[in-house]
């Protein structure tokens, strides 16, 4: 098992810096706009009716007057002016002062106002990104050409999560997934991985490399024990940044009478009472950093049920709607609470599902892209981003043909 490396004492007495959010007042239009960014598409509103595209977001165009529809768009630009602000009453933005913003042509059209990457300068081309700020809105960052992330620009960090330097605990790191998350976070530079072992133990853990890595130290942790849980966190010891929840408990079978109602109950005690456990115990250490976020790994059930593994989706539809609650309440706090869906994994609990199936090395490295992009929600492999396209597009047509 690795030590934790030491970091600078600090004062117990100091009075803890306050964290502000950005403004939250917003249009119904703009929380439109949110809701797609949170996805990482970017997408401005075009006339139905003389095709003029239009930004900022509005209820109805300003040639026309015609409706308006969301459509993606393309992300070039060109950077028409800028300018440096170093004074504003914003609680916000006077701890991050001085703030750059410039004036765009985007090839979709419009002139619009946005968010600075250090490196660009006026008559640079730019590659435009709609992000979610930390109070949970969309905003125009424009990146230099290429849309390479760069986790030093001080303004761009704003609206991520680095990994790099990070104390993270991933819930469950004995399964194929919650491995692979540890191996990447790791290699991403975390400077803590606390890797969470559910029981039962296993005379192998001791023999495997993963946990002789310096910097990844592995914790008994069971979300359905309370006490577990508690003395998980406890043993940290330190700043919490990150929280990725990749603890699941699947089995097939439906309601018919090929299901086990005690698998049924440990996959709620795993999956939902475990996930508010474990969000309870976390998010007030969480709410305390300048940059944290919480991840959960989903199946794609949490959108539609499949009658295959009828109690494996009903837990984790639960768990989805937990999660939205959870994102809800840690808005005021600036804590970026991101979901990760999938579809069936190529590990243990996905045997009897044929290919093509989701490798859990593609799951971890989501993990690592969600959280330096600031994706709010993203599907991994094809299956899942299909389903996620369809249910967006129709609920209820997408429920009813999933189990014909």
């Amino acid at each position: 098992m690795s030590m934790r490396p030491l970091r600078n004492p600090r004062d117990p007495m100091a009075r803890r810096k306050e964290r502000h959010v950005p403004p939250g007042a917003r249009s119904s239009a703009l929380h439109a706009m949110s809701a797609r960014a949170a996805m990482g598409r970017f997408v401005l509103q075009s006339c139905a009716r003389c095709a003029t595209t239009t930004y900022p977001p509005r209820d109805a165009c300003p040639r026309c007057w015609g409706p308006l529809d969301w459509t993606d768009q393309p992300r070039g630009a060109q950077l028409l002016s800028e300018t440096t602000i170093r004074a504003t009453t914003d609680l916000y933005f006077r701890d991050h002062l001085p703030w750059r913003m410039g004036k765009l042509q985007l090839d979709a059209g419009p002139v619009a106002l946005a968010h600075l990457h250090a490196d660009l300068k006026v008559g640079d081309r730019a590659e435009m990104r709609l992000v979610i700020d930390k109070g949970g809105n969309a905003a125009l960052f424009a990146l230099p050409a290429g849309g390479s992330r760069d986790m030093e620009d001080r303004q761009w960090l704003e609206f991520v999560v680095p990994v790099k330097d990070r104390t993270i605990l991933v819930s469950d790191a004995r399964g194929a997934i919650g491995r692979a998350i540890v191996g990447a976070l790791h290699a991403a530079g975390a400077r803590l991985v606390v890797a969470g072992m559910p029981p039962p133990a296993r005379t192998s853990d001791l023999a495997d490399p993963l946990w002789a890595l310096d910097g990844v130290q592995p914790v008994p942790l069971d979300l359905a024990d309370p006490v577990s849980v508690s003395e998980c966190l406890s043993r940290i010891g330190g700043p919490l940044d990150i929280v990725v929840n990749s603890a699941r408990f699947v089995r097939a079978g439906g309601l018919d009478g090929n299901s086990h109602l005690i698998d049924l109950r440990r996959a709620m005690d795993v999956s939902v009472t475990g996930f508010a456990r474990l969000v309870q115990a976390c998010a007030p250490m969480l709410a305390g950093r300048p940059s944290a976020a919480f991840v959960d790994i989903l199946s794609v059930h949490a959108l539609a049920p499949d009658a295959g593994f009828a109690g494996y989706s009903a837990v984790e539809a639960a768990r989805h709607s937990l999660l939205q609650s959870f994102r809800h309440d840690m808005r005021a706090t600036g804590v970026r609470v991101l979901s990760i869906l999938t579809g069936p994994t190529d590990d243990e609990d996905h045997q009897s599902i044929p290919p093509p199936k989701v490798p859990p090395g593609r799951i971890a490295q989501a993990v690592v892209t969600a959280l330096e992009s600031g994706l709010e929600q993203s599907a991994v492999g094809d299956f899942a981003a299909d389903a996620l396209n369809r249910w967006t597009a129709d609920p209820a047509l997408y429920i009813r043909e999933k189990n014909l």
